[in-house]
């Protein structure tokens, strides 16, 4: 089945799962689309199995808290930053629940956590206003960039380079061999003077930037000029939260979060509203992810959602 605007707008809610009582903060996939990592404010990690579409297995991390949970690229490790005690990034055996490594350093929230598409090399950006460059092997920072204000960044999906979005104005491309000599590129952008950047994606095919904010516009700019290319707009964003948005796998469709409950669908390359899905979303939607194998959207309140086409179990 290829992802078109009419398959697009006739996905359902498949599954509703309510193991979490507080906010779901983060998800994240597998590379190979088979299983989907959680964190939440209630202080647990949950695994779901995509393809059976049934809870896994859920972990507690009571002592730090979890947020901003990212699989590794062995399919049973992660890494994640903590909510509570202190601003260490951990990364964890999930089989056996136990901390393979600390990365600590960050004085402030870790807002921005990323891993390499091709390496063991990951990001980290923090309210400190800096960025850290770290790698799985090591508790010791490889690389620290002391920015302006808080930062949002990424990798580009050849793991090559990494971008960083700097006071909700200008983007920074930097060269991973050698992040330390500067940008190679910087796009000024015009200043969100209602809202700030919160999140920043490469599009899977490289061409393009997303820029979300806490706002109620997304941002998409051309990855090589950085000249702005679509204003998503149409989505409720009224508690001014980091709502995530997420490209679909093949780039042409944008999915975002809404404080109303519903999730919001555009083409990224017209930005044309596509289409609204309505589930059983009681709060606000801040986390939405595209399953980079499977034709399978998430989408994560307190509940967690499964979307796929044309079914809908009542």
């Amino acid at each position: 089945m290829k992802l078109v605007e009419s398959v697009v707008t006739n996905f359902r809610y498949a599954k509703i799962f309510r193991e979490n009582t507080e906010r779901i903060n983060s998800i994240d996939f597998s590379a190979n689309g088979e299983t989907l990592i959680t964190s939440s404010d209630d202080d647990s990690i949950v695994i779901y199995d995509c393809e059976k579409g049934t809870t896994k297995k859920t972990l507690n991390s009571k002592k730090y808290g979890v947020d901003l949970v990212h699989y590794t690229h062995a399919a049973n490790t992660a890494i994640h930053s903590s909510n509570k005690i202190d601003d260490t990034i951990r990364y964890l055996s999930l089989p056996d629940n136990k901390y393979i490594r600390y990365f600590p350093g960050h004085t402030k929230k870790v807002v921005t956590l990323c891993m390499s598409p091709v390496d063991d090399t990951f990001l980290s950006g923090s309210l400190d206003k800096t960025i850290r460059l770290w790698d799985l092997r090591s508790p010791n920072c490889q690389g620290l960039m002391h920015l302006m204000g808080r930062p949002v960044a990424n990798f580009d999906p050849e793991g090559l380079i990494f971008a960083v979005g700097i006071n909700s104005e200008s983007v920074k491309l930097y060269d991973l061999k050698s992040f330390d000599k500067g940008p190679f590129n910087t796009f000024k952008l015009q200043q969100d003077k209602l809202c700030d950047w919160t999140g920043l994606k490469f599009s899977p095919d490289g061409k393009m930037i997303m820029i979300s904010t806490n706002g109620n516009v997304i941002h998409l700019i051309d990855a090589f000029q950085g000249t702005p290319l679509q204003t998503l707009m149409g989505h409720v964003n009224a508690k001014n939260l980091p709502l995530e948005a997420s490209f679909s796998p093949d780039s042409q469709f944008i999915f975002s979060g809404s404080t109303d409950g519903k999730i919001h669908v555009w083409n990224a390359l017209t930005g044309n509203k596509v289409t609204t899905y309505l589930g059983e979303h009681t709060s606000t939607v801040q986390c939405v992810q595209f399953n980079p194998k499977y034709m399978m959207l998430a989408s994560a309140c307190t509940m967690m959602h499964f979307w796929i086409p044309g079914t809908c179990d009542e």
